[in-house]
């Protein structure tokens, strides 16, 4: 089973794609992180890909592709992809129909987690973290039992994302009904395309994804 998780940063792909990793034994495919594993590695891609960024380029999508096909080769044919981040753009939606059919697969699902902006900036904004475990707390959602205090270690010490903030949210949220949103006419036309509420509670969004995919 080959599925793409759709949806603007914040959207809680992550959270999803772990869930279903931990369901069906399945791999989760973030470009960033494999990235990330490819240039600390120092495979041949992953120096491209350093090279590259060294020089304050952006990853071409010839060397994003050469990651994905690589680690679709490593994971074997018994096990399922979620592709957390890919594609987000027509050509590189193109490109992995070619990966996949190298590979001898197919797509099954294309899930959008369908999201309120101004709803998700309220979610993203009010996100911190403790400074010492990591644990994560919300301004509003999840609070400290104690205030200021961390429920797990005690710590007083907290700290924020600095892109955590609604001038950028919004930025990703446009760039993202920009760029990866017309993607979906290209599956919507094969019919394996579903909308799930991003909004709800992370069990029910949990929920509506196992239904589609069982």
């Amino acid at each position: 089973m080959n599925i793409i998780l759709l949806g603007p940063p914040g959207a809680g792909k992550g959270t999803q794609s772990l869930r279903l990793v931990n369901k069906y034994g399945m791999r989760q495919l973030s470009t960033g992180d494999m990235l990330r594993a490819a240039v600390k590695a120092q495979t041949p891609v992953g120096l491209q890909a350093k090279a590259v960024m060294d020089a304050g380029e952006l990853v071409s999508d010839e060397i994003v592709s050469a990651l994905i096909s690589a680690e679709l080769a490593a994971m074997g044919d018994e096990t399922g992809a979620i592709f957390d981040g890919y594609p987000r753009t027509a050509e590189q939606a193109h490109s992995l129909d070619d990966i996949l059919k190298e590979h001898g697969r197919t797509l099954d699902y294309v899930i959008e987690l369908e999201v309120n902006e101004d709803a998700l900036v309220e979610r993203i904004t009010g996100r911190y973290t403790c400074a010492n475990c990591g644990k994560g707390y919300h301004d509003i959602f999840e609070q400290p039992k104690q205030v200021g205090v961390c429920d797990r270690c005690g710590s007083t010490e907290f700290k924020r994302r600095p892109d955590d903030n609604e001038a950028t949210v919004r930025t990703r949220m446009a760039e993202y009904r920009a760029k990866t949103a017309p993607i979906l006419p290209i599956y919507e036309a094969r019919g394996i395309v579903s909308r799930v509420d991003g909004m709800a509670d992370i069990d029910e969004v949990t929920e509506a994804i196992t239904g589609i995919v069982s």
